[in-house]
């Protein structure tokens, strides 16, 4: 991502969907399974995923940066590239750390545009470009799914922690436990899959502008507000939605705790610059899973749902 100035000062972003430029690319494990949008988690990147993701936005008037040009053609540089709108003002976290007062209406904002999306059912689960095409998601349901990908994380990072290796066979038995007391559902809200407040812009009118969102998709509204309930901490007061599945919340909760450790462990394989933050976030991440184990004083308030 690029910010460009011109020579009247207006300025724009540049998206370049270059493998050299992505530090992810070097981290998969599965190069073929990165680029089938019909697996929910396979990599979310790519100027159709992003194109589908900002017209379902927008068509939900959902603020998102405006896209002036997209071009396919490689023709002007050899990759897929946008030229996006440049929303002056901060991201929602860097406001809720200065101006904690501040945030409040935005956060207000991005708590009705949440529920707009949540709201808005999907006749599938999946990638919004591939359900847009009429495409069918891989999988039974999003709860098969997010165990599989549970189980796999697990394996990775007892590969590459002994604290998670001396406690794995207690943590699979916690997953598939958590896992079985989900009960089936057909229903699918749109979710952003990854937003935490560093990918929320806030305009001069005090609007969340939503950015990185080519993971758009139909699945269960938990598995984001798992993700909401970890980034956004004390903040989540805003965002918390009644009626969610606690059971399926508390599952969901200890999967990312699982994939917030392999992912980030995975990718400091290749020369990611910020490797105490990485590394920061694996650890945090290792400590949570690791709370779901029952103790003295019995299982942890995420298993109980409170």
């Amino acid at each position: 991502m690029y910010r460009l100035i011109f020579d009247d000062d207006s300025t724009a972003i540049v998206y370049i969907w270059d493998d050299a430029e992505d530090y992810w690319s070097a981290a998969r494990i599965d190069e073929d399974d990165a680029e089938d949008h019909a697996n929910p988690f396979s990599h979310a990147s790519g100027i159709d995923l992003f194109v589908a993701a900002h017209t379902r936005l927008e068509t939900l008037g959902i603020r998102t940066p405006r896209i002036h040009s997209a071009d396919r053609s490689r023709s002007h540089y050899p990759a897929d590239i946008a030229v996006v709108e440049d929303v002056p003002g901060a991201t929602l976290e860097a406001l809720l750390q200065q101006d904690p007062d501040g945030a409040q209406v935005p956060l207000s904002r991005l708590a009705d545009a949440l529920g707009a999306m949540q709201r808005h059912q999907g006749p599938g689960f999946g990638k919004v470009a591939l359900i847009d095409d009429g495409g069918i998601s891989q999988g039974h349901s999003c709860e098969r799914i997010v165990l599989d990908r549970a189980l796999d994380d697990l394996a990775e990072a007892a590969s590459r922690d002994t604290r998670i290796e001396s406690g794995r066979d207690r943590l699979e038995d916690m997953v598939r436990g958590l896992a079985a007391a989900v009960r089936p559902r057909s229903e699918y809200g749109l979710i952003h899959g990854e937003l935490g407040p560093d990918h929320v812009l806030v305009d001069r009118y005090g609007h969340p502008v939503l950015i990185d969102i080519e993971g758009l998709m139909f699945f269960d509204v938990e598995w984001e507000h798992a993700f909401l309930r970890l980034r956004f901490g004390e903040h989540y007061r805003w965002l918390r939605r009644s009626g969610l599945d606690e059971q399926r919340l508390a599952f969901y909760t200890l999967a990312t705790h699982l994939s917030l450790v392999a992912g980030p462990l995975r990718l400091l394989d290749g020369d990611f610059p910020d490797r105490d933050a990485m590394m920061g976030i694996a650890e945090h991440n290792l400590q949570q899973a690791l709370a779901f184990l029952p103790g003295p004083a019995g299982p942890p308030r995420a298993i109980l749902g409170r």
